[in-house]
């Protein structure tokens, strides 16, 4: 007989807001310091692993997902001066490091001595001379700012606390920099600040911020070569923005992204005022109003991703369909033609220099990893640079990848990627996000491949909530919108069953973050649906939110319960509130992990208490890790069993 949950205390809590009743019988859960949270959580630890440790397939899968993983990882090359920076995992490396060219510059294990700690983010000096990069420990993302020399690899003495997701940008001369950093503790007041390399920390000039919301979000961060002007940008949500220039605001709109940065020295801007779907633009400083913005890469059919400019061309980063294309464009904006690119395939990274006429192109797919293009973008010529070598024998060959249309409830069209099994009925897991502007393309995911070699399917769909089709797409998805998300999902699972690729109890779900929020939704709202959920560090609690973490930061995206046309749709599909006692949920694993910048672990303990209390006899497993965030900077000594766990409970629920 399998184990049965260990009890949890069930407390009457019940609030009335905006009218409504609210009940909240785990609110106990959300304080991980409170009495008795911690041996709870432990207690779901063991029960956890007692079923999860008992799969016979996991010691196998475990094993086959160290062996791939050990192909490593590639980021995206960003070329300065005579040098070109990336991160690489190697197969022995627990972390990423930077390199410069094929040298090692920097391993952050060797800067802290702990395998957690992580780079978080860099950015090299125009010059190439030196980088600062961000390193963080135990998934926290509260990045230390180091400065190091690209000669020798030689820290400088300065280093500066709290630069979570940090912008930063080198004066001339590289004898000072700018850079955001939050107040200690404090998860919300980035500012802008100008640090000169050697001085205190104590010593460093606020440069932007001062009556700023608090929410506001600084950079990228940009100077002119000629020292003349500075660019911070601001973003409040993922649709709306400003741009100041030299300290005045020259670009304010609540609904409309622009980010500006220097090409040597021209002022560009990538954003989608007035387009939808975006265009590149050029700002003159002197006219910086957007009624004087000069389009270069005009707004088009296709979503414009990214935009890269070398010595003589443009190279620009399309989507078409969910996947990328890169088109060569004169640097007056004139289009010369497309990169002969393969199909179903995303480019991660445009790298070029205004100082050199060659790029660099980073992409991968759902059957390779990273590889690296130097371009030649006057002849659209380019050769292979770099790769990661395949390591565990997969064969990519032997696996289809498709795409086909699905329609939503509302009769919107959209479409499915289709990795793997080519045809037949039998495991499935469908994967999406549909939310931030972020878009869900073609990607390298090793753990991904146990299941693919023993016959499964991943589906993985386009949502609206991304950007794949623009901002109008992006919308669809947002505030009381959200519910297309779900239908979108929802229509995809069933397009998938009426294909006969899959049945409800060989479909499983996936996905993390506000993608845990979207399996959340579809777990609730079609049970019958699915013969398994894994749902990783997710949103779960939508009226209550807000109160944790940075999660004000999201309220463009989802509303303020504050608000009660906001809370009426948030209380209407928040999967915490919609479990139903005696409903028969499919088997359903959540993970989080105890030091989670972002997402608090608060909603995955209280969804996993309110599952196991209305589904006895079903199975609700939750999996804490210590030392770990939301994913970001995990080491693969902790991503390996966490991978094993998730896709072992897959592939032994799925039938």
């Amino acid at each position: 007989m399998a184990p049965s949950p260990p009890p949890t205390r069930v407390d009457a809590v019940v609030e009335v807001t905006h009218g409504v009743e609210v009940h909240d019988p785990y609110r106990w859960l959300e304080d991980g310091e409170a009495p008795g949270v911690a041996e709870w959580v432990e207690e779901q630890r063991l029960y956890a692993r007692s079923i999860l440790d008992a799969y016979p397939s996991r010691a196998r899968i475990e094993a086959r997902i160290r062996e791939l993983m050990a192909t490593g990882l590639l980021g995206p090359s960003r070329p300065r001066g005579r040098r070109r920076f990336f991160t690489r995992r190697t197969g022995e490396m627990d972390q990423l490091a930077l390199y410069e060219s094929d040298r090692l510059l920097l391993d952050p294990l060797a800067v802290f001595g702990d395998p957690t700690a992580a780079l978080d983010w860099y950015y090299p000096a125009d010059d190439g001379e030196l980088v600062a990069v961000g390193v963080s420990r135990s998934g926290d993302e509260r990045s230390t700012l180091l400065v190091v020399e690209a000669a020798t690899g030689r820290l400088l003495p300065d280093r500066i606390e709290n630069c979570q997701w940090a912008s930063v940008a080198f004066e001339r001369g590289n004898a000072a920099i700018l850079y955001t950093r939050y107040p200690e503790g404090d998860f919300y007041n980035q500012r802008a600040w100008r640090h000169v390399l050697g001085q205190p920390v104590e010593e460093d000039v606020q440069v932007w911020g001062e009556g700023r919301e608090k929410t506001e979000s600084p950079g990228p961060l940009s100077l002119s070569p000629n020292g003349r002007w500075t660019v911070v940008n601001s973003n409040r949500g993922w649709s709306a923005s400003s741009i100041f220039l030299n300290g005045k605001e020259v670009f304010r709109s609540e609904d409309e992204i622009a980010t500006a940065w220097f090409a040597d020295e021209r002022l560009l801007a990538l954003t989608n005022a007035g387009a939808p779907n975006w265009r590149l633009v050029q700002i003159d400083p002197e006219r910086p109003g957007r009624e004087d913005w000069l389009d270069l890469v005009p707004e088009g059919p296709s979503v414009l991703l990214d935009a890269a400019v070398s010595a003589d061309r443009l190279l620009v980063h399309h989507l078409v369909d969910a996947s990328s294309k890169v088109s060569v464009h004169a640097l007056e904006g004139a289009f010369e033609g497309l990169l002969d690119l393969p199909p179903l395939y995303t480019v991660t990274g445009l790298g070029a220099d205004p100082s050199a006429t060659h790029a660099y192109l980073t992409a991968e797919s759902f059957t390779r990893p990273a590889f690296v293009l130097e371009v030649d973008p006057a002849t659209g010529i380019f050769q292979e640079v770099d790769s990661l070598e395949m390591t565990g024998g997969f064969d990519p060959t032997r696996y289809s990848v498709r795409q086909v249309p699905f329609a939503s409830k509302d009769g919107t069209r959209s479409r499915l990627f289709l990795v793997g099994r080519a045809e037949g009925s039998g495991p499935t897991v469908l994967t999406g996000y549909g939310g931030f502007n972020i878009p869900s393309t073609p990607a390298w995911r090793p753990s991904w491949l146990p299941f693919l070699e023993a016959g499964g399917l991943i589906a993985v769909a386009t949502l609206r909530g991304g950007n794949e089709y623009g901002e109008a797409w992006h919308q669809a998805g947002t505030l009381g919108r959200k519910q297309n998300v779900f239908d979108d999902f929802i229509a995809a699972a069933e397009t998938v069953i009426a294909e006969g690729l899959a049945t409800p109890s060989s479909l499983g779900i996936l996905g993390g973050s506000n993608g845990g929020l979207l399996v959340g939704a579809a777990l609730v709202q079609r049970p019958d649906l699915f013969g398994a959920a894994v749902c990783r560090v997710p949103l779960l609690d939508m009226v209550r939110y807000e109160r944790f973490r940075i999660a004000e930061l999201w309220s463009r995206e989802y509303g303020s319960a504050a608000d009660p046309e906001a809370f009426s749709w948030l209380h209407a599909y928040s999967p915490y509130h919609r479990v139903r006692p005696g409903v028969r949920y499919p088997p359903v694993l959540l993970t989080t992990g105890e030091a989670d910048a972002r997402v608090d672990p608060m909603h995955a303990r209280k969804m996993a208490a309110r599952l196991q209390a209305a589904n006895p006899g079903g199975l609700v497993l939750l999996r804490v890790e210590e030392r770990a965030g939301h994913g970001q900077g995990k080491p693969v000594t902790k991503q390996v069993p966490e991978e094993a766990d998730v896709w072992s409970f897959l592939m032994e629920n799925l039938s």
